[in-house]
């Protein structure tokens, strides 16, 4: 029974180091504004973040800029989804598809998505396709890469079993290469939404009338450290709460 009580206790405190963690955070981020002017405490950004949330003094509230935000971030990531996994079984699936256009996305592929803001500017304007496109570049090469990965690392004995028994091309694609390929692709998918995150706040910080992008600029402006601070609480709060569903989504998708 000793034995027991005594497994049991280190695993409590294993439960609690992300809350210790969190406070331990805290405290440095306290201490590190008492010694300055330029941080805010986290007591003042909590009061901030509540009184723009409960008490807003314009019509656009905090609540639309996540919004507008998280909009953007989720129709680019929809797109990239289709085209990352597209193009990844194709590269891994076919070599002479592999051998023609995977080069070009070689080239392509170290260009850093906010470097492309201007051209899209100019092709699409600064309205909402334009916040969109940024975000797609930036996504969808997590998911295309690592759906490549997972695509040609599938061991070769499970396509040969399948066509031994008949499978079709149709067959190996939804019952063998999707599946051997679906922790790798899901890998892509987590890591492309913290990158979409990533480029729509560098999107709205040059043409926006709302998002969390546009916040923190109108604020730097403003010399509002507090509202800074808010959003970028904000930007990490939503980006954790997608990352906990997609390990809640792994668990349940692929339990091995």
């Amino acid at each position: 029974m000793n034995g027991f009580s005594e497994r049991a206790a280190p695993r409590r405190l294993l439960r609690l180091l992300p809350l210790l963690s969190l406070l331990a955070f805290l405290s440095v981020w306290h201490l590190a504004a008492l010694c300055t002017d330029l941080l805010a405490t986290p007591l003042d950004t909590a009061k901030a973040l509540a009184g723009m949330l409960f008490f807003p003094t314009s019509k656009v509230t905090l609540l639309h800029h996540v919004w507008a935000s998280l909009c953007r971030v989720l129709a680019a990531y929809a797109l990239a989804i289709a085209a990352g996994v597209l193009l990844g079984v194709l590269f891994g699936w076919s070599r002479r598809f592999h051998d023609y256009c995977y080069p070009i996305f070689e080239l392509l592929r170290p260009i850093p998505p906010i470097a492309w803001i201007p051209l899209i500017i100019m092709w699409l304007g600064i309205g909402e396709p334009s916040k969109i496109a940024v975000c797609f570049i930036g996504s969808v090469v997590p998911i295309l890469v690592n759906t490549y990965f997972g695509v040609s690392r599938l061991d070769p004995t499970y396509l040969k079993s399948a066509k031994i028994l008949g499978a079709g091309q149709r067959a190996l694609l939804t019952h063998v290469i999707l599946p051997g390929a679906l922790p790798s692709i899901l890998t892509g998918m987590k890591v492309a939404l913290s990158s979409g995150w990533v480029c729509v706040i560098a999107a709205e910080m040059i043409a926006a009338r709302k998002g969390l992008g546009y916040l923190i600029i109108r604020s730097m402006e403003s010399g509002d450290m507090v509202h800074i601070l808010v959003a970028m609480i904000l930007i990490g709060s939503v980006n954790f709460l997608f990352s906990w569903l997609f390990s809640k989504l792994e668990g349940v998708v692929c339990p091995w």
